[in-house]
């Protein structure tokens, strides 16, 4: 299988969409090459038959298929029926490739993902998976969305339209990537996620991993080794670091002293709070703070 991977941000973005409703049988999909953009074909009755590169495909009632932009894509034989089919073109500015296998949901970051992880203020990347070629566990619901897009094509001239149509794409998207068989987090994924909620919600409080494994039932070793491989670092760190991030939001959007913000955050002790701040961004929260301030 065919997996089409795309990095985010940026997301795939909507350029449009039409509505086949009669392809009489003995047609034939058109054939093109390097197109520039993703082709999005989604079958309601009938069958298409197509080859891109070394594949054929028959994407019969309820499949979906993805033509890429980089390759040509042409018909193998006519349509033995009437068909009707949903077609939609889309792009992304961002990078993407293709495997041969869908990648664990919620595997081990990159080295990347790690210098921005999901405590920092900056926009985390990730991934999204589609299955170039799939059958639609709940076609009616895609069939729904891709009417409502087709329907806007007329006001398609006036922003709100277009607005519309993008919020309508992603949400399509999202049901594509979620219907893809083996995208379901692993059991230790599901552990590491389930710790990083709980150090999210307790942050504030005297945590330790003995309270958090009886509250999560996981031993806190596993907890820890699936921390690690999750999110490249221990409990203890990722509650730090998590810390440090409300500590810097505080420091930007309040005046409270840094005595108070450090009980805020969860440290008893200011002048312990300082020197782990210190230590973590560089400089001390007071310095921090007069980076952003107003003269």
């Amino acid at each position: 299988m065919n997996v089409l991977q795309f990095k985010a941000p940026p997301l795939p973005h909507y350029i449009t969409s039409g509505f086949v409703s009669d392809f009489p049988a003995g047609s034939k999909h058109v054939g093109r090459q390097n197109v520039g953009v993703f082709d999005l074909l989604v079958v309601t009755k009938g069958c298409l038959y197509l080859r891109e590169e070394d594949r054929s495909y028959e994407v019969g009632e309820g499949c979906t298929l993805i033509l890429r932009p980089d390759q040509a894509h042409y018909p193998t034989r006519p349509c033995t029926e009437t068909t009707q089919h949903y077609w939609l073109h889309f792009q992304t500015t961002g990078e993407w490739s293709v495997s041969d296998a869908l990648l664990p949901s919620g595997g081990p970051v990159s080295e990347e993902e790690q210098s921005s992880p999901a405590w920092s203020l900056e926009a985390r990347p990730f991934h999204l998976q589609l299955p170039q070629f799939s059958r639609l566990q709940k076609p009616d619901s895609a069939h729904s969305l891709l009417a409502r897009l087709v329907a806007l094509n007329v006001s398609a001239h006036l922003d709100g339209a277009r607005w519309k149509q993008e919020a309508l794409f992603q949400e399509l998207l999202q049901q594509l990537a979620a219907e893809a068989p083996g995208t379901g987090p692993s059991p230790g994924v599901i552990c590491a996620r389930q710790a990083a909620a709980y150090l999210r919600e307790h942050y504030r409080e005297d945590v330790t991993v003995q309270a958090m494994g009886g509250s999560l039932n996981f031993h806190p070793i596993y907890i820890a080794r699936c921390m690690q491989a999750e999110y490249g670092c221990s409990p203890v760190e990722y509650l730090l670091r998590y810390r440090m991030e409300q500590a810097k939001l505080l420091l930007l959007q309040t005046d409270y002293p840094v005595t108070r913000i450090a009980e805020e955050v969860g440290f008893n002790q200011a002048a312990y709070f300082t020197a782990r701040f210190t230590k973590y961004e560089g400089l001390s929260p007071r310095r921090y703070r007069q980076r952003f301030a107003h003269t």
